[in-house]
């Protein structure tokens, strides 16, 4: 069974920067897809950007590529999530998750394993 903290979130100003964090509890394959998703209040959880364990290319949400990076420390067994330039559209939760698949997905019904999540809100 995989678990998976969030941490980093908070509020911040327009044009500022966070870095989420998530650890997993266990070591993961190395070629699945970790990913982070969103959920604003009243809509749906959407896909921001996953990487696969292992590295290589990263996929990101058309809203958010230019400004968010998400990378990986294996040996922390952490995925991170760089967010600069941020907007007041980027409040919101932010998940973890992580994809039992070598397949890259940006769907929430194609991932295996969710966090508590953690809050980003952005003031204008």
């Amino acid at each position: 069974q995989v678990q998976l903290v969030e941490s980093g979130g908070g509020l911040v100003q327009a044009g500022g920067s966070l870095r989420l964090s998530c650890a997993a509890s266990a070591r993961t394959f190395a070629r699945y897809f970790m990913g982070w998703f969103r959920q604003a209040p009243g809509k749906e959880r959407e896909f921001v950007a996953a990487i696969r364990w292992s590295g290589g290319s990263a996929i990101y949400a058309a809203g958010v590529k230019g400004r968010f990076t998400i990378s990986r420390d294996n040996a922390k067994s952490t995925v991170l999530l760089q967010m600069n330039s941020l907007k007041p559209e980027d409040t919101a939760v932010y998940y973890c998750a992580q994809r039992s698949s070598i397949e890259a997905s940006t769907s929430t019904n194609e991932y295996d394993y969710w966090g508590q999540g953690t809050q980003v809100t952005v003031s204008s």
